[in-house]
């Protein structure tokens, strides 16, 4: 195996050192780092098991840096410092050079990408970076961000991309296995459940209930990401709830099928936002992306 240009110890134990050296104690680093401080001492006896050498004198009014203990936080500092250093310098570079976009992988796979490849050819000069997160996070640190719900009233710049609506959809083999004519009979078949940990997605549940179907429903797979739920349909493996703006892909391809004729219109729009912070290349792309739904 071939050895690597810096043969260091892992990092959480350089990083619980170098917090207990800098309190000198292991309760204060703990604090610092939210986690107990039995953690801490254990990182920082593995480390000295690693290099062979007492980095604490530990005694029953708290600990003391060794000889070289003291050397190697000095290193170690040095060494983070200069981290920072190159860090702050590629945001900044990042923010000079790129326009920012916070959405999720769903939108990201099936409407972004491909518009942002459309974009790139009339507009090569501007490069723009994609944030791609699942999770509930500020977006107030990109340029702009792609939402799904009801679009709020906020002062500045925020307009709906496309209002969608909701289909159910299965493979063309899954289709032919299954011929479905009302919502009862669909609901017997294996679905395939989207569990989104943000607000807003319409679940099977409330997609029959919409079209007057109250009674069980079947639950057969769950994922907790949309590309793979569209991924398990194409795979034969159940019925999806289809976003039409999302999947229009797919159906025009064929890979999937509406499975009934029903459309269910969303409450929730899909909406973009520009940060008061954004910069002319953002709202070029912002405009952009408006002028092209």
């Amino acid at each position: 195996m071939a050895k690597r240009p810096y043969d260091l110890p892992p990092m959480n134990s350089l990083v619980a050192f170098e917090a207990a050296a800098r309190h000198v104690g292991f309760k204060a680093a703990a604090r610092e780092l939210n986690v107990t401080p039995a953690a801490i001492s254990h990182q920082v006896k593995a480390l000295e098991a690693e290099l062979r050498c007492p980095l604490f004198r530990r005694h029953h009014r708290g600990v003391e840096l060794t000889e070289t203990g003291a050397y190697l936080l000095v290193a170690l500092q040095r060494g983070f410092e200069a981290m920072g250093d190159a860090v702050d310098q590629l945001r900044q570079r990042s923010h000079r050079a790129s326009v920012t976009i916070r959405v999720t992988t769903a939108v990201s796979s099936l409407w972004l990408t491909p518009k942002l490849a459309q974009f790139w050819k009339s507009h090569g000069d501007i490069s723009v970076a994609q944030i791609v997160s699942d999770t509930e996070q500020s977006a107030e640190d990109c340029d702009l961000s792609i939402h799904y719900g009801i679009k709020p009233r906020v002062s500045g710049h925020c307009s709906t991309l496309f209002h969608d609506r909701i289909m159910a959809l299965g493979s063309p083999r899954f289709a032919e296995l299954h011929p479905v004519k009302h919502a009862a009979d669909l609901a017997k078949l294996p679905l395939i459940h989207f569990e989104s940990a943000g607000a807003g997605w319409t679940d099977w549940t409330g997609w029959f209930r919409n079209l007057g179907y109250a009674g069980p429903v079947k639950h057969s797979h769950s994922v907790n990401n949309y590309v793979i739920a569209l991924q398990a349909a194409r795979d034969d493996m159940g019925a999806v709830l289809g976003w039409v703006g999302l999947t229009e892909t797919y159906l025009e391809s064929g890979e999937l099928v509406p499975l009934l004729p029903d459309r269910v219109e969303t409450v929730e729009n899909f909406y973009i936002r520009l940060a008061p912070h954004a910069s002319q290349r953002a709202r070029l792309v912002y405009d952009w992306l408006l002028s092209a739904t």
